[in-house]
């Protein structure tokens, strides 16, 4: 079936190099799978539909790093995302790769080393695995280099690439092995040249269809003109919330506004004072930014869901959501962050710990969105998060702690506690900041204090964990913190 050329002017998706029209095609709430599936392109799976397992992952062609010209690919869980949403960009699925007869290089070895069995995930691990492939700043890891990231190959590939990708017969040695034999693209290669050229802007879009719109505002004041407009509107970043709801809940909103790509909430910059954070930035685009400059973000982002993800998600879309069990607000809450919120009315500054008003409600007024958050300087100099979850990576946290301190000649004088997983929203360990504040740092006073924090919130049980077992977490983190500081400074030069 040969796509047809989308018209000047109108709504399209480039997959695999041919244009394609949406309107006729795709609905405001039609997923970039099922649009995907409904041309023949079935390579692209749904196991889970809330991008967990990472079947349905696609390539898409994305600007760079800040300042750069070129493009770079990124995987996204496509079963999450509204094909409306990609109005104008690029998609490459596994059939755009290659071919039997001539396959691209990551399925040449995924075959080559049997990383594959059943094949139903495979699609899923082949995009993944090519966008690293194609990251431009790749490189080989010096073997005599014993501060390396061990879950980086010879090959400078990054396994957490794959966090999101589950496969439950071939086992994932054969996989790995497979990532680490990839050497670099050819100098012909396609898809290396496309990310040589410009990146394709952002453009504004509007699709109806079915009684629902989809509209991308070309800047931020059109943005917010048309949500005070419109108090039915669902704001729509990565998706990555509202695609489970579109999805598992059969949400089926009247309007979505996508302000992913407004410039004005894409912006980060580190002055003397403060760390200025875009609401629409990816975490991946933050992460990378930053560069470790904000350690305990650092520790939260391979924490947070998956590579796929994180691709996707934004502190903005997290915040929004409101969600108790959202994993950036305790760091954000132990930070001391600020929101920017703006709306007609003009801008105004929220501290985090004044935002959360009861469960998945902010102090947000209708109309308004999340333009940025802000982290004061200097950062606390002791820093620590701590996730309890059932799984390792790519779960949701049945207790989420972040602390941020500083102890000086054993005392401490500054402690902010943020909490997650124990409340109906996230909050601010606040008795136990007080027990803190001005205590000396020794075993008898933390234990004294992880008993109060212990108590901190009113956690409920659920399917994730009991009320008495995230008490027992929230007691058991501080005194782990201890212990971990006090082995840090037996090794301190």
């Amino acid at each position: 079936m040969a796509p047809a050329e989308a018209e000047a002017g109108t709504a399209f998706v480039t997959v695999n190099g041919a244009r394609v029209a949406l309107p006729g095609s795709a609905t405001p709430h039609t997923t970039t799978l099922d649009w995907l599936r409904n041309r023949g392109l079935t390579g692209s799976k749904e196991g889970c539909a809330e991008g967990e397992c990472g079947a349905c992952a696609v390539m898409v062609a994305r600007p760079g790093a800040e300042g750069s010209s070129a493009t770079e690919w990124v995987a996204l869980n496509s079963c999450l995302v509204p094909v409306a949403a990609l109005d104008g960009q690029e998609v490459v699925t596994v059939e755009g790769l290659g071919t039997p007869a001539r396959l691209h290089p990551v399925q040449r070895e995924l075959a080559d080393r049997g990383g594959s069995q059943c094949g139903y995930c495979t699609p899923g691990f082949v995009c993944s695995m090519a966008a690293e492939f194609y990251r431009a700043d790749r490189s080989p890891v010096d073997p005599e280099n014993t501060q390396a990231d061990h879950e980086c190959g010879p090959n400078g590939f990054d396994l957490h690439a794959l966090s999101g990708n589950l496969c439950r017969c071939t086992g994932y040695r054969p996989i790995r092995d497979a990532a680490y034999a990839l050497g670099s693209p050819e100098e012909g290669d396609p898809l290396t040249q496309r990310l040589r050229a410009e990146p394709t802007p952002p453009r504004p879009t509007h699709l109806a269809a079915d009684g629902a719109e989809l509209v991308r505002p070309g800047t931020l004041a059109e943005a917010v003109e048309l949500l005070a407009g419109r108090p039915d509107a669902v704001l729509l970043a990565g998706s990555t919330d509202v695609g489970v709801d579109l999805n598992l809940r059969g949400a089926r909103p009247p309007l979505l506004v996508a302000v992913d790509r407004l410039p004005e909430l894409r912006d980060l910059r580190v002055t003397d004072e403060e760390v200025c954070i875009g609401a629409a930035l990816t975490l991946t685009e933050v992460e990378r930014g930053l560069d470790g400059r904000v350690p305990l973000l650092a520790q939260l982002f391979p924490q947070f869901a998956s590579r796929l993800i994180r691709n996707g998600a934004t502190l903005g879309g997290n915040l929004g959501t409101g969600s108790p069990i959202g994993d950036a607000a305790p760091v954000l809450l132990a930070l001391e962050a600020s929101l920017v919120l703006v709306g007609t009315d003009g801008e105004r500054v929220v501290p985090l710990a004044d935002y959360f008003t009861g469960y998945r409600a902010s102090v947000r007024r209708p109309g308004e969105l999340i333009r940025e958050v802000r982290l004061p300087l200097p950062l606390a100099p002791v820093a620590a998060f701590h996730k309890v979850a059932k799984r390792r990576f790519d779960d949701i946290s049945s207790v989420a702690v972040a602390f941020a301190l500083e102890v000086v000649d054993g005392t401490v004088t500054r402690v902010r506690i943020g909490l997650g997983g124990v409340a109906a929203t996230p909050i601010r360990a606040l008795r136990t900041e007080a027990l803190l504040q001005g205590s000396p740092w020794t075993p008898e006073s933390v234990s004294a204090a992880a008993g109060v924090l212990a108590a901190e919130g009113t956690p409920l049980s659920d399917h994730r964990a009991s009320d008495r077992y995230r008490s027992a977490m929230l007691e058991q983190s501080l005194l782990r913190l201890h212990s971990d500081q006090g082995m840090l400074s037996e090794v301190a030069p």
